[in-house]
């Protein structure tokens, strides 16, 4: 192999490695090597339905993880409760700081089986696998940091509702903004709605920013199936998953929309059709990511995406209508796939 081979070869490794490691942010689940180590040395805990593991605010030091069974962990008031099942874990910073007060309470949503490890237990993985352990601290800390941000994003939200409620000096202005603010924000997903869509595009023409180049639309495939199988509670699951990922690789200045159902967009600016390709196949990798993982239940399926570059002298329903027939055209092919529009020249 020459050097220019090796070069690329390096390079697809490295990418292939960040996007499987941003799927791990996404949803903390072991590798398997990682689950039988931690099989090897943690304590198995039998907890019924419905029994607390422990509140938010008190002091622990061991880290969980779920063998069978749902856990839910709840951060409070208005904060998104999360859903933890089988090769999940959580408690984490309790193992690794010490006496580390919890965040959320954690409470079994079924008859749940975990892996308790405590310092002592942890001390002996990194003896046994040092690599494998070092490899385990990286994901954690990224989830962390990735966790973090999201939560202070929340908080502040929060808060700024709070403030709005207890000072009644605000002027009307002020109350229409935090309004507007409010309805444009879907429930499920924390994503943009149609009528946040509206109104970016709004301040886009005024040239409060710079209008969006690139258009995806993203389309769950088989979404029906798993509501009419598994329920709308893992639908929605399903679709909090997809937002996750969408929320990760939106711009500052770009977009990302809940458009009803299981359909999102993704407005991209400073776009072309490399860098849309690239975003598209970031999406589909974290999917993949999530899909190789067995779960008793559904936690992600696969998507078809249709992409297009937008004409700045057209409008939303030009745009639209481009990406949507690309992605109709993903779906005659299988889904699961990114794919332009048949009469764009530029499409691969």
């Amino acid at each position: 192999m020459n050097g220019n081979g090796a070069a690329i070869r390096a390079d697809e490794h490295e990418q292939s490695v960040a996007a499987t490691a941003m799927a791990e942010i996404v949803h903390p689940v072991l590798s398997p090597a990682e689950a039988a180590l931690f099989a090897e040395f943690g304590h198995v805990r039998e907890v019924p339905a419905g029994q607390v593991l422990f509140h938010s605010g008190e002091f622990g030091s061991s880290m969980y993880v779920i063998r069978s069974g749902i856990v839910d962990l709840d951060f409070g008031e208005d904060l998104m409760v999360k859903y933890l099942g089988p090769g999940e874990f959580f408690g984490e910073l309790g193992l690794l700081i010490g006496n580390h007060r919890r965040g959320a309470d954690a409470q079994a949503s079924t008859d749940v089986v975990l892996l308790e490890l405590g310092h002592d237990d942890f001390q002996r993985l990194v003896d046994r696998a040092p690599g494998l352990i070092a490899y385990f601290l990286r994901r954690t800390i990224m989830r962390v940091v990735s966790n973090e941000q999201l939560l202070i994003r929340q908080l502040r939200h929060r808060n700024h509702d709070l403030e709005a409620a207890l000072d009644n000096l605000y002027t009307t202005t002020h109350q229409l903004n935090h309004t507007e603010e409010l309805v444009r924000t879907d429930e499920l997903t924390g994503l943009d709605n149609r009528r946040g869509l509206t109104l970016y595009l709004q301040e886009c023409r005024q040239s409060r920013r710079m209008p969006p180049q690139g258009l995806l639309l993203i389309d769950c495939d088989h979404f029906k199936h798993i509501n009419d199988e598994y329920g709308h509670l893992v639908g929605d699951r399903v679709l909090q998953a997809v937002a996750n990922i969408l929320r990760s690789v939106v711009q500052v200045d770009g977009l990302a929309c809940r458009l009803g159902g299981d359909e999102f967009c993704l407005l991209v600016q400073e776009a072309d059709a490399e860098k849309l390709a690239h975003v598209a196949g970031f999406i589909l990798q974290a999917v993949h990511g999530l899909l190789e993982r067995a779960q008793p239940v559904p936690r992600i399926c696969p998507v078809s995406i249709g992409a297009c570059l937008l004409d700045p002298r057209s409008d939303w329903n030009d745009w639209y209508a481009l990406a949507d027939s690309a992605m109709y055209e993903a779906k005659r092919l299988g889904g699961n796939r990114l794919q332009w529009p048949r009469d764009w020249l530029g499409a691969n």
